[in-house]
């Protein structure tokens, strides 16, 4: 059985913001980091995304023919599933649009063999499936800021939910990873 796992790059105060990524993410990129990021993707058996997440990175990563950063093969090859009501079809390579039906869908997907789903992004789909208790693991690169406002991660009315910190790591320029699972009650 596969695990699902959602990564986030966020800030201080959960900013995720892609709009404002240039003042709070790109700045704090180093070895270190990338070396997580990377990890993560190779790591990896399926990727999960929303529709904005999904349209956002297809037409550059599906641009990609070799293996920039160590990963655009892996990105190009391995399934991806993009829950969208709205999307039609979806062209990047191993794309498929998952319509209705998502966390049954997506209990499908983690009952076959494997390592990991990894969901990137995709806030309204990640909330859908923490409520649903389907996530297993969250991976956070908290960057060293505070942004005071711009979209953040977890909404204002978001459930109680008790975490198991499994493995924290300093990374280059004040950023942290952090990793939990589900806490047992």
């Amino acid at each position: 059985m596969k695990k699902l796992i959602v990564k986030e790059w966020i800030t201080l105060d959960g900013v995720f913001d892609a709009n404002s990524m240039g003042v709070w993410n790109a700045p704090y990129h180093s070895d270190s980091r990338a070396r997580c990021i990377i990890e993560d993707i190779l790591g990896a058996d399926a990727f999960l995304y929303g529709r904005t997440t999904y349209e956002m990175l297809a037409p550059y990563w599906s641009a990609l023919k070799n293996n920039e950063m160590g990963v655009a093969d892996k990105l190009n090859s391995a399934p991806k599933y993009v829950v969208s009501t709205t999307l039609e079809k979806a062209d990047w390579n191993n794309s498929t649009v998952i319509s209705s039906n998502v966390i049954e869908e997506v209990k499908k997907l983690k009952e076959q063999q494997g390592s990991y789903i990894l969901l990137d992004g995709s806030a309204t789909l990640a909330h859908s499936l923490i409520e649903a208790g389907l996530v297993d693991e969250y991976r956070f690169l908290v960057h060293p800021v505070i942004m005071g406002s711009g979209k953040k991660f977890f909404r204002a009315d978001f459930p109680v939910s008790k975490l198991k910190l499994v493995h924290s790591e300093q990374l280059d320029l004040g950023v942290v990873q952090l990793i939990y699972e589900k806490a047992s009650s």
